[in-house]
Parts: C-alpha cells; sequence; structure tokens
C-alpha cells in the first residue's frame, strides 16, 4: 500500500480568479473558514473536519460574530428624518468607496423547518434546491441564499434590488411579491466590495435522464462525460456541473480552493436512485482544485477527491482539478490505419518504459521530443507506458492507482501527455498502457469507503483485502463499479488516442483463493474458486474495447493456465467458460523457463534443457508475448545480463545470444528499458536506467552500445521478415529441426511465412565453436542455398567475430530423419538466422 500523503495547508490565492472566490471576499491573507454554526474545518485539505464546538473557534472569529450580530441588532429605521437621510448618503458613500453596506437590521424569524435547517448546515440534505434559490409561496416568491460570512445578500431582477434578511448561520432570505420566479443574480458583501453572481441554485439539474438511466443500469460507456467536473455552458451561463456517485452518503458538499476547503456553501442535491450528487457552479472554470465533502451515515464529515477527476494536482497534494482539453491531434493517419492488420499476424516488439525514470525530471512535453526518435531508431514498433494513470507514491511505480481517469500530474497536464502520445504516432510507434483494475490503495482521501461505507471495494474484508499488496480489490460484482472500469479503459483509448491496455494481475483477479489461506476465501456460488464477477468484468471490458475503439489491443499478464484467455467471449471451452475474450497474453511460462535455462552456466544447461523447449508444447495455446519486463531486473533478480554465468565478455555473449533466441521463438516481444544496452544494476525508479554506460567517455561504452546495436538489428531484420511475426499464432508457422540437441546446448527450427517462406534460426549456449555442425533439412526446402542475415556474435555487437559461411548449400546427407541437410559454423553463445538466397 502506498503511503498516505501528507498534505500541506492552503495557505495561497485560489488559482484563477473566479468570480465566485471574489464574492466571498477571499485572498492570500483570509484565514480558513468556517461557517457560523458548523464545524471549522482543518488547514489541511483532505483531512476530515474537525467536530470541535464553539471552544475550538478562534477568538477572532468569535469576535466577528459577535460584531456582525451587533449590527444586525441595530435598527435599520429612525424617527429623525435627518438621521435617515443622513445614514442613507452614508450608505451610497460607503458603496462609492467599495466597503460593505450595512446588513438588514430587522431580520425575520426563520421560516426553514428546524430539522431542514440543521441537515442543510450540517451538509446532511439531499435537496438542497428545494430549500435555497427561489420558489413561489403564499404572498410571492421566496429567495433563500446560503452565504457564510457575508455581511449581506440581495437580489438583482432587471433594475430592481431586493435584499435579503440575516437568518443566521449565514442564510439569508426575503419573499418577494412577484408573481413567479424571475431571472435573477446575487449581489454580495463580504468584507470587500459588492460582487455580482449567478445563483447556483436557480438551476435544474445538467444531467439528464438517459445519463442517470444508463448510470443506474452500468451501462454508461462514456461515463467520464456524464460524471466528474464538467466545464460547459448550462442556461447560458458558463461555469462547471459536479457530479458525483455516493449512494449511501447521508449529503454531499462541494468544497474547493476558493473556498479554503470549506463546503458550507455550496451543498449538492441527490438525483434519486442513481446515488449521483449534482450541483452547476456558475463562474468556475479549469485550473480549480476541488473535492467532495462526503458527509457519512454516522454524521461526520471526510474530503474526498473525485474518482472521476480528469486531473489531479501534484503529489503530495491531492486534489482534484477541473479541466478541458484544447488538444488538436495531428495522427489521423496513425489513428485510420492502425487496425489495417490484426495484432497477432503483424510485428509486434515492444519496449517497456517507465515515463517517470526514462529520463529523471523531463516531463511529458521533453519526452516527446527524446522517447519517439530513440525507439523509432532502436526499430521497436510500440512501447508500453507503465502506468501512467494518477498515483500519490512514485515508489508503487503507478500500480497503486488513485485518479483512474487523470494522467500523472508530476509529468505535466492531460493534453501535454496527449501530445506525447501524439508525437509517438506521428513516429509510426503505437502506445500501450499499464492498466490496473484490479486493486487501488486504502488511502482515506480516495476510493476507499468513499461515502463512508464499502463502495468500490466489497463489503466482505475476506473479498475486500488484498492479501500481497495491502490494497484493496474492486467488487466487480456492483454494476456501478463494473461500469466505472469498463469505462475507464474506454476513456483512456477514445480520449488519449492509446493503442493498447496491457492489464495488470489478472490472475488475482480470476481466482478468489489467490494468496490466501484456506479459511481466509469465500468460494463462488457453485463452490468453486473462481470469481465469476471478474470473469464477467473481463469479458465486458474487453468486448466494448474492441467494438468501440478499431485497433486496439488489450494484453493480459495473466499468470496461471486458465483457458481461453485470449479466446473470443462467446466461444465456450472445456472448463465452461467463455473466453476472456483478450488479443494477447504474456508467456510468463516461457519467461520463467527460458531465465532459468540461461542462469546456469553452460556445463549444467544439458540437465534444464527442456527448459527451453516445453513452451512450444502450449505455444498455440493462446496468443502470447514474451516478456522481459521490469518485474524481473528488481527486488534482487538482477538484470538481464547479470543472471548470465561466465566472465563479462561470456556474460554479454549470453544476453545476445538469448535476445536472438527470444525474437526468433513464436510470440511477440517486449523488453524493458536499459537491458537494450545491457544494463548490469538492477533498476531503480528513482535513478532509471545507467545511461552513462553507452556515454562514448565511458571506457567500456563500446561493450554496451554493441548490445544496443544488436537490438536495433534484431528490430530492423524482425520487421522485415513475415516468417518471424505472421504465423504467431498458426502452428504451421514452425517446425523444429532438433529440438533435442542436449549436450550441444543448441536448439534449431525454422519459421514460415504465409506465402511459405522460410526462416532458419539456431541458437547456440556453449561457449565453444562448432564446425560442420549439421542441420536437417525438409524436403520442400532440398535445393535452398542458405545465407546469414544475423549473427549475434558478429563483431560489431561485441561477439568473437567467428563467421557463419554464406551461400550455405543444401546438401544430400541424410540427418535429422531427413534425406537433406547443410553444414555451418556455429559461433560460441550465439544465435543465427539464415534466409534463402535470392
Amino acid at each position: 500500500m502506498s503511503p498516505r500523503s501528507e498534505e500541506t495547508p492552503n495557505g495561497r490565492a485560489p488559482k484563477g480568479a473566479t468570480p465566485e472566490a471574489a464574492a466571498r471576499g477571499y485572498d492570500v491573507s483570509t484565514p480558513h473558514p468556517a461557517a457560523s454554526g458548523t464545524a471549522p474545518q482543518s488547514q489541511e485539505r483532505g483531512t476530515s473536519p474537525s467536530k470541535a464546538g464553539a471552544a475550538d473557534r478562534p477568538a477572532a472569529k468569535d469576535a466577528e460574530v459577535a460584531k456582525g450580530a451587533k449590527r444586525a441588532a441595530e435598527p435599520k429605521d429612525t424617527k429623525d428624518p435627518k438621521a435617515a437621510k443622513a445614514a442613507k448618503a452614508g450608505k451610497n458613500a460607503d458603496r462609492t468607496r467599495g466597503n460593505a453596506p450595512t446588513p438588514p437590521s430587522r431580520p425575520q424569524a426563520t421560516t426553514l423547518d428546524p430539522g431542514e435547517r440543521r441537515r442543510l448546515l450540517d451538509g446532511a440534505h439531499h435537496d438542497p434546491h428545494a430549500v435555497l434559490g427561489a420558489h413561489p409561496e403564499a404572498g410571492g416568491v421566496r429567495f433563500r441564499a446560503l452565504r457564510p460570512f457575508a455581511r449581506c445578500v440581495a437580489v438583482l431582477v432587471d433594475d430592481r434590488r431586493i435584499e435579503l434578511e440575516a437568518e443566521g448561520d449565514g442564510l439569508f432570505s426575503a419573499l418577494a411579491p412577484l408573481a413567479e420566479v424571475p431571472a435573477y443574480r446575487l449581489a454580495v458583501v463580504y468584507d470587500g466590495p459588492e460582487q455580482v453572481v449567478d445563483d447556483p441554485y436557480r438551476f435544474l439539474p445538467a444531467l439528464g435522464e438517459l445519463d442517470l438511466h444508463l448510470i443506474r443500469e452500468g451501462r454508461h460507456e462514456e461515463l467520464w462525460k456524464a460524471l466528474g467536473a464538467q466545464p460547459m455552458t448550462h442556461g447560458g451561463v458558463t461555469g462547471t456541473r459536479f457530479a458525483v456517485w455516493a449512494p449511501n452518503a447521508q449529503g454531499v458538499r462541494l468544497a474547493a480552493d476558493f473556498t479554503f476547503w470549506d463546503g458550507t456553501a455550496f451543498p449538492m442535491r441527490s438525483l434519486g436512485a442513481s446515488g449521483v450528487w449534482e450541483l452547476f457552479l456558475p463562474g468556475v472554470g479549469p485550473g480549480t482544485a476541488y473535492k467532495f465533502e462526503i458527509t457519512r451515515r454516522d454524521g461526520s464529515r471526510q474530503l474526498k477527491a473525485d474518482p472521476m477527476a480528469r486531473a489531479a494536482e501534484v503529489p503530495p497534494n491531492t486534489a482534484s482539478i477541473v479541466t478541458e482539453s484544447g488538444y488538436a491531434w495531428g495522427d489521423e493517419a496513425w489513428m485510420a490505419h492502425r487496425g489495417d492488420v490484426p495484432v497477432h499476424r503483424a510485428p509486434f516488439s515492444v519496449y517497456e518504459v517507465h515515463l517517470p525514470s526514462w529520463r529523471p525530471g523531463v516531463g511529458y512535453r521533453e519526452l516527446a521530443e527524446q522517447l519517439p526518435a530513440y525507439v523509432k531508431d532502436l526499430g521497436f514498433t510500440h512501447v508500453e507506458l507503465m502506468p501512467v494513470a494518477g498515483h500519490p507514491f512514485s515508489g508503487s511505480w503507478g500500480y497503486q492507482v488513485t485518479s483512474y481517469y487523470a494522467p500523472m500530474p508530476r509529468l505535466g497536464t492531460p493534453d501535454d501527455f496527449r501530445y506525447l502520445v501524439d508525437a509517438l504516432h506521428r513516429a509510426g510507434i503505437g502506445v500501450i498502457m499499464d492498466w490496473v483494475p484490479a486493486h487501488f490503495p486504502k488511502d482515506d482521501w480516495a476510493l476507499a469507503r468513499f461515502d463512508g461505507e464499502p463502495l468500490y471495494e466489497p463489503g466482505d474484508p475476506r473479498r475486500a483485502e488484498h492479501p500481497d499488496w495491502g490494497t484493496l480489490e474492486f467488487d466487480f460484482g456492483r454494476t456501478e463499479v463494473r461500469n466505472f472500469l469498463v469505462a475507464n479503459a474506454v476513456y483512456w483509448c477514445e480520449e488519449f488516442h492509446i493503442d493498447g491496455l496491457r492489464v495488470d494481475a489478472v490472475a488475482s483477479m480470476l481466482y478468489l483463493d489467490y494468496s490466501r489461506e484456506g479459511g481466509d476465501w469465500l468460494p463462488n456460488v457453485h463452490g468453486g474458486r473462481e470469481n465469476l464477477d471478474a470473469v464477467a468484468f473481463l469479458q465486458e471490458m474487453n468486448a466494448t474495447v474492441y467494438r468501440r475503439c478499431p485497433g486496439v489491443v488489450t494484453i493480459a499478464e495473466e499468470s496461471t493456465a486458465w483457458d481461453g484467455v485470449t479466446r473470443a467471449t462467446h466461444l465456450v471451452g472445456h472448463t465452461g467458460f467463455g473466453g476472456l475474450g483478450f488479443g494477447l497474453k504474456w508467456n510468463m511460462g516461457w519467461m520463467h523457463d527460458s531465465l532459468g535455462y540461461v542462469s546456469h552456466e553452460p556445463v549444467h544447461r544439458k540437465y534444464h534443457h527442456n527448459e527451453m523447449t516445453f513452451s512450444m508444447v502450449y505455444a498455440y495455446s493462446e496468443n502470447y508475448v514474451l516478456p522481459i519486463s521490469h518485474d524481473e531486473v528488481v527486488h534482487g533478480k538482477q538484470a538481464l545480463v547479470s543472471k548470465m554465468p561466465g566472465d563479462w565478455w561470456q556474460q554479454r555473449a549470453n544476453h545476445r545470444a538469448y535476445l536472438g533466441f527470444m525474437w526468433a521463438h513464436p510470440g511477440k516481444q517486449l523488453l524493458f528499458m536499459g537491458q537494450e544496452f545491457a544494463q548490469g544494476g538492477e533498476w531503480s525508479h528513482e535513478s532509471g536506467p545507467d545511461w552513462w554506460l553507452v556515454d562514448p567517455a565511458y571506457s567500456a561504452a563500446g561493450d554496451h552500445r554493441g548490445v544496443r546495436d544488436l537490438v536495433r538489428e534484431l528490430n530492423t531484420v524482425y520487421t522485415a521478415t513475415p516468417a518471424l511475426w505472421q504465423r504467431d499464432t498458426d502452428q504451421g508457422g514452425f517446425e523444429w529441426i532438433d529440438g533435442g540437441a542436449a549436450e550441444d546446448n543448441a536448439f534449431s527450427f525454422l519459421r514460415y511465412g504465409t506465402d511459405g517462406t522460410p526462416l532458419l534460426c539456431v541458437s547456440h549456449f556453449s561457449p565453444v565453436v562448432r564446425q560442420d555442425y549439421r542441420l536437417g533439412i525438409p524436403p520442400s526446402l532440398a535445393h535452398t542455398v542458405w545465407t546469414p542475415v544475423l549473427n549475434t556474435d558478429d563483431e560489431q555487437f561485441g561477439g568473437s567475430g567467428v563467421p557463419v559461411d554464406g551461400a550455405l548449400k543444401t546438401e544430400s546427407t541424410p540427418w535429422h530423419g531427413r534425406r537433406h541437410s547443410i553444414g555451418l559454423t556455429l559461433p560460441p553463445l550465439a544465435t543465427v538466422w539464415l534466409a534463402p538466397l535470392a
């Protein structure tokens, strides 16, 4: 679990001068306000309001309240005509000077029901619009406003001014002799000049019935357009609509930077059975920091960040930010053609990147100038970005998300992130994003017990608590929670043009007993260990993304033998489940076995030979990606080159040979940053790759540059050779020549393109040279002349330079049960690719 971020006092002036902030008289010198009759709010954003009473209220505030009460008690009229005239003149002079006029002197007795008044002031009213604003009643129209610390409030109707009388606790009202509710504005005075603002409580809901129906049904595929903070023009007035799902709350109020995190003035209304609370706030626009003040069932209150916020403050601050995109995309050509060829039949070579540490201290815009050029030069077709959604603790690498709809703000704004994606697309590089729907952290200002009750997490702690990471799991059985996640997947693909979602920790979602002991988990309704709700969620997410976003691929990080991860959702397998619907799946078995093999000394490898061949037993059961990811080069596992045995030369030779084997093996490739130049140290999220290793000033830079040159060549030949990617999911595209040469530490096989064109691959994991190493050739290739197209032992890559003879003719020498064969020289610790001579 990520540690909770301590938030700093907001003792600054609000970002952006909104009319509402000015109307409330806030500036940098204004102390943090708390409405009279309500609990004082903490100076720290994100902390629960104090339950302290008047004894805890600052003396200055008591003096101010007492002074206001004294003014309110003074007689408004006088029997002395001269005095009345003088008083009127003084009032006008005060207005001219910008000082506050004297508030009404004869407050009427409150007309609010005491219970309703209490609920309103305590933030527990479900329909503040029924009390505040303007409403017809006997004798005219009743205007009522809640403006804590205002000295006076008036209603402006055309050229008329109707003074509201103080009811105490920041409430003002008056009954005006009007036949119907007019268009009006409020004139509010605090301690400065009078400000004229629109009343939030005169507006109808800005959410339609269709939106609410879809939210209730859990089928709102554009949920981000309905909930959260939406700048808009409503009723001819510019402002922001705030909406949040909190079905268990007694009340919800909006707290913002311009209110100094006091939500008293802005209670939101409940929109019925949907569980949604809504408020349109005029004059508030992009850049405003805000939270929702949730009143729980027990009456306590908590400031919560918006689950649907599309921008967030830079940690350790945790508020949400109103935002509106103005980005103009330039990737039309990429978007139009990215789905022309299904990904499993296309070249797919992925460079995995942790953006904050790839170039530490560099933001999205600067990354857009460096990352596309680097990736394109190395020939990768895609980048995979470790989670970019907002997360408070950088040590989680992005895997403990608190802002599912906001790109992490440390590196820039949401439009800055769009700029990076756009730059990658214009360079011809696809963008895959790690997505984390399995769990979320327990930070009390975020999703955990959002409205005072388990909401996004299951109510039963045996299903809510994730035992490995100290986090909470999502309640996949709740339609609104599934909707939140499904819409989030669509959001990143549509709003940010993401080309693929790599879904993290799928296995932990699929099994109810994942990392749990016997009595610590509950079986499903059939008595089994499968999480049926998670299965349904993953199927719905995949089906929705593929339907709405042509060309996008979803990739499962799934570490078990679950049947049908990449099978279509409507096709039922032998286990009785339909497929999960993913496009690709990480081949964790291949990764584990192959790394185990190469970590052994060559003399011992013959005893582990099957660890390199076993993957072909199941290679076509799913559509696979071969991952050498960040997880394999941290936490004592060592960097890829450091896993290899032998001296420095042998380590690099093993590294190069392994990459050659990986690129030739059926499946797509993924390589984590730093491994492309054989970084010897484990990855650190604080310092990133050891770029100094390839700096020409470093004496051994040539060793590391050689490995990087090999990666470039691997990608170049791979992309130009359809045999290596066209039939990755077709077992007819692969044929062993010799998978049993354990004594030689050698593996040889053929790959075929759709037109039958072959590529011959030989990986040799012994530090010796083998002369005239013979390989049997199938009858269909009996007259083929072979030429090497890649040799990882080439001197330009740092190898020994043992040559593989060119123009190798197939001979009538039986070998490996075939009538024809070729003989070639195998370099030490090397992978060789040979293609038919044109």
